[in-house]
């Protein structure tokens, strides 16, 4: 996927393609609103939790624009321009869908329209289009972190923790901070953060080659423990659990922080087989994203009624991986109709 300045990054587009997979998995198991027996042979934890793909995304536009924009002088107006061609044709699309299912199933009302409206500032909005919002509260914060992260790098890891002492004040007056640290800027903002840092490190990062796959292997371990304590969907099984969702989003970040810029600068653009295939779903990831919520929920239940039982979770999953691939041409047809003819407008 080209950005507007004309540069592309196929080993971006990797990383996108992975983040998507994830999600995708991740809804698939959840077919009948219940989940997967935790936890699973490691390290499956990375697909029973896989709502962490959407950490990978946060990170990757931290790095992302730290890097198209690193010192250049920003036309402000023009960025948002330019990222609300990317991002809300789509959007609006799939908001109009959910708008017609309302309609047809007497559920189109004034609160209907309000709660739409309130997504576009709160991150309320339905089949993944929370982190729509949530990206655009960055997109509201980035020049002053790019300003920052030029003449006062320092501050940039102030603000982490600052971000992390907010999450530990919020846990003490309300009890829990899941719901801050998944579904908002208070928590994302970590990612975002070290994302920025990760490309100002990108050197030093891509350096160390020898450190990947033991930072992999650690964050493997550590999603494997999470998964014991219960998980996204079970914070309350266990008081560690509740805890954790203070530092997950910092831990998430640091892992995919490193792993995307160790990835981007030892990679080597490739015409192989699996790397054009890789880029072609990254290059599809916004549509797959937004859109798969409208069939991933059906393709899982036909499977579970038509073909075979998805009881044995190993099951569910190898289930999830030609079932990823139905979703591709759909996602072709949305670039191409509604994505692709908007970017043409782009500055």
């Amino acid at each position: 996927m080209k950005s507007s300045t004309g540069k592309y990054y196929q080993a971006l587009d990797h990383i996108r393609a992975v983040a998507v997979f994830v999600v995708f998995i991740w809804h698939f198991n959840h077919f009948d609103e219940g989940q997967l027996a935790a936890p699973l042979v490691f390290p499956l934890s990375l697909f029973t939790e896989g709502h962490t793909g959407v950490a990978i995304f946060m990170v990757l536009s931290g790095y992302l624009f730290a890097k198209l924009l690193g010192n250049k002088k920003i036309n402000y107006p023009v960025f948002l321009y330019n990222r609300g061609l990317r991002l809300l044709p789509l959007l609006l699309c799939v908001l109009l869908i959910i708008a017609a299912q309302a309609y047809m199933d007497g559920r189109l009302d004034a609160a209907f329209f309000i709660h739409l409206l309130k997504g576009f500032v709160l991150p309320t909005l339905p089949n993944g289009g929370w982190s729509i919002t949530v990206e655009f509260h960055f997109y509201i914060i980035l020049p002053v972190l790019l300003i920052t992260a030029i003449k006062f790098p320092n501050l940039l890891v102030f603000s982490l923790i600052m971000f992390i002492g907010a999450r530990v004040g919020f846990y003490a007056l309300v009890g829990e901070v899941q719901s801050v640290s998944y579904w908002t800027i208070i928590g994302r903002i970590d990612q975002f953060l070290l994302g920025i840092i990760a490309f100002k490190l990108k050197d030093h990062i891509a350096g160390k080659k020898y450190l990947a796959l033991p930072i992999a292997f650690f964050f493997l371990v550590f999603w494997f423990y999470f998964d014991t304590l219960g998980g996204f969907y079970n914070p309350e099984a266990n008081a560690t659990n509740k805890t954790l969702w203070i530092i997950i989003p910092t831990i998430e970040g640091v892992f995919y922080a490193f792993l995307i810029a160790w990835y981007d600068n030892c990679f080597r653009p490739s015409n192989g087989l699996i790397s054009r295939f890789m880029a072609v779903v990254g290059k599809y990831s916004y549509s797959i994203y937004l859109l798969h919520f409208f069939f991933v929920f059906e393709i899982s239940e036909f499977i579970n009624t038509k073909i075979i039982t998805l009881s044995n979770p190993y099951v569910v999953l190898m289930a999830a991986l030609p079932s990823f691939l139905v979703i591709l041409p759909i996602s072709f047809i949305s670039f191409k109709f509604i994505e692709a003819p908007f970017l043409r407008y782009r500055k």
